[in-house]
């Protein structure tokens, strides 16, 4: 008996330290996490330490790493989650305050950020963190100049900081002031020779101010020294695209989905090289499987879109297929009462598919927003193209609503509103090559794609079909005056993973000076079409009011507008001699002489579509003929938008320097 326990515990005794080493500790978890961290394999990191907090949930390292992780990967919402949590098991810390007030930056809660911020400051005056965190905080708010200054008092300290000198060198790159971006990438080079970081940053600089021999040279380097660095190959394809060498762009976007399948803008890439290699069929497929991947990808959905529409007849079944995307989101936003989504939605599926019979719904949507006349043009559409679900509903519905309509000024005027429309504003959209964005290939041409067909919906703006990728500004200048265009605007796209900001800059078409800058920025779903329609609103209201005088009738006039953009009863108007105002030569308005002003026109009633006023001669000839221009300059400018705003592409380089 004493041998048979003897034996059992020589067997525990030799067992058991041999199960504590299979099993991994807490610890052990954690060493795993930061030698991946180390390796910048967040993913891997993130998986260990998730087992370190599992074993220890009092693992204060862990949990701070854990977070970090998370900021990494741009889920910053799991990264507030974790960091805060790290800050309850070491109360005190100032690496985690600093990177709980970086989080909160990037989720955009920036009044919080700075609460914490001006707390680590006033116990830590110098903390460096603190003051990167600041100046980060800075451009979040447009406010980069600001954020030059706060980077410049520290290099003055800190001259060969590595940090410092590229921060310095984006953010001025970021306000286009590439010769004096330059000095501060010089000297990052000459300090940190081996260091792949500094590579990629003076590529994303180069290829900011259009050197892109350079700026490849520098991403080759870079990937020479961290080969597999996936910022620096995707940086390179797109390098690589944009100078034309449309193969060695999809070979490279090749590689990053079969790294990661996920990756949308190595698909979009890919796709956007096949339509420049002229390979269309193999375009559209690479898009369509892309936008299976993310349905919510604006970029890849609207490209894809805009190849249908260039390359197939509009009885195409693929048509129909994609517009249906478009037909069941308008739905939903209906059925929530968010009638301007689902108007927008209504219009880019029948874009798509003009005859489908989603356009019944479209319609009704008219009707119930009080645009009856607008409702019998699209059932007569209907009618006419077979469309309608029921015939005698819809001969029923015309009928009912023609006579609804008797009293219509138009009618009584015996006018057609189709025919009398005018667009009194040409606006060619354009957007400039060199400056595309580096998320999605061509950007801003698929930015001004959007706008452009947002302009095609406003009844007072024209905006020609002209080639939306200008090779230069003046190339685009010259070719908004040879259409005879009053403006052009080119819009500029900035983006990162999340956010979205639309620049659009106004020229005078005849003159080729600015008239006016519009920015949005938006964040979220939907950020392209929704910062499409903040920059054609701004336009719209930045734009006089211009209509037509089309009948007379002695003292009474008919205007070619109405209700529907913004005629007003009591609302009182300049006649003036017809072919005399002329767009400014800088600036937004029309300008002409206190003699070309003929009469004026008080407006008496307004319908959705023409408006009758009474007109009062100028002077004692009466001299108000058909033809003449109804004008109502702005009585004060749009308000003017900050000379800068935040950048999403500088925030998420910024982020990505820590």
């Amino acid at each position: 008996m004493k041998a048979q326990v003897f034996f059992l515990s020589l067997t525990l005794a030799v067992i058991l330290p041999l199960h504590a080493q299979s099993s991994p500790t807490a610890a052990s978890y954690y060493d795993q996490g930061r030698a991946a961290m180390v390796r910048e394999d967040w993913y891997a990191a993130a998986e260990a330490l998730l087992e370190c907090v599992r074993l220890n949930p009092a693992h204060a390292e862990g949990t701070a790493a854990l977070a970090e992780c998370y900021y990494e990967l741009g889920e910053f919402d799991q990264a507030l989650t974790w960091v805060r949590k790290a800050r309850t098991l070491a109360r005190g810390s100032m690496p985690l305050a600093n990177l709980e007030a970086t989080t909160l930056i990037a989720l955009g809660q920036l009044d919080a950020a700075q609460v914490i911020l001006t707390g680590i400051l006033k116990q830590e005056p110098y903390n460096r963190e603190a003051l990167f965190a600041e100046a980060e905080l800075d451009v979040a708010r447009g406010r980069v100049g600001e954020a030059v200054a706060r980077y410049q008092r520290e290099e003055r300290r800190f001259p060969d900081d590595r940090r410092l000198l590229l921060s310095l060198a984006l953010v001025r790159c970021s306000l286009g002031d590439f010769e004096n971006a330059r000095p501060y990438i010089e000297r990052a080079l000459l300090q940190h020779r081996e260091d792949y970081r500094v590579y990629y940053y003076a590529a994303y600089i180069e290829a900011k101010a259009g050197r892109f021999p350079q700026a490849i040279g520098y991403a080759e380097q870079a990937l020479g020294l961290r080969p597999g660095h996936k910022p620096s190959r995707a940086l390179l394809a797109g390098l690589w695209y944009r100078s034309g060498r449309f193969e060695e762009a999809a070979r490279l976007a090749d590689q990053a989905i079969a790294d990661n399948r996920s990756d949308i803008s190595a698909w979009y890439l890919k796709g956007m090289a096949a339509i420049n290699m002229g390979r269309i069929t193999e375009a559209m497929k690479i898009l369509a499987e892309a936008s299976g991947i993310d349905p919510n990808d604006e970029f890849v959905r609207s490209a894809l879109e805009d190849l249908l529409i260039g390359n197939t007849g509009m009885e195409d079944p693929q048509r129909g297929r994609w517009a249906i995307w478009h037909f069941n989101r308008a739905r939903d936003y209906r059925s929530r009462n968010l009638r301007d989504q689902a108007l927008f939605e209504y219009r880019r599926g029948l874009r798509l598919n003009p005859y489908a019979k989603d356009r019944r719904e479209y319609a009704e949507l008219l009707r119930l927003a009080g645009y009856p006349a607008r409702y019998l043009e699209e059932l007569r559409f209907l009618r006419d193209n077979e469309q309608g679900t029921s015939e005698l509903a819809i001969n029923d519905a015309i009928e009912a609503y023609d006579a609804l309509l008797a009293d219509a000024l138009y009618r009584r005027w015996d006018a057609d509103p189709v025919e009398i429309a005018k667009r009194h504003w040409k606006v060619a959209v354009f957007s400039i090559a060199s400056g595309g964005a580096f998320y999605h290939a061509d950007a801003g041409a698929v930015g001004s794609a959007y706008v452009r067909d947002l302009l095609s919906h406003d009844r007072n703006i024209a905006a020609p079909n002209l080639d939306l990728k200008q090779p230069s500004f003046s190339a685009a200048f010259r070719t908004a005056r040879e259409a005879g265009a009053d403006y052009f605007l080119i819009v500029t796209v900035s983006e990162n993973e999340r956010d979205l900001s639309l620049k659009g800059e106004l020229f005078v078409g005849r003159t080729g000076s600015p008239a006016a800058s519009f920015y949005t920025y938006r964040t979220g779903d939907d950020r392209l079409r929704n910062a499409s329609r903040g920059l054609t609103d701004q336009l719209s209201a930045a734009l006089p009011f211009r209509a037509e005088l089309v009948q007379r009738r002695s003292s009474q006039g008919l205007i070619d507008k109405g209700r529907a953009d913004g005629v007003k009863a009591e609302t009182e108007y300049d006649v003036v001699k017809k072919g005399q105002p002329f767009v400014r030569n800088e600036g937004i308005g029309l300008d002409y002489s206190p003699g070309d002003v003929v009469g004026k026109l008080r407006i008496e009633r307004a319908d959705e579509e023409v408006a009758m006023g009474i007109l009062a001669r100028q002077g004692f000839f009466d001299r108000i003929g058909i033809g003449d221009e109804i004008i109502l300059q702005n009585e004060k400018p749009a308000d003017k938008p900050p000379d800068t705003m935040a950048d999403p592409e500088l925030r998420s380089l910024l982020r990505s320097l820590r």
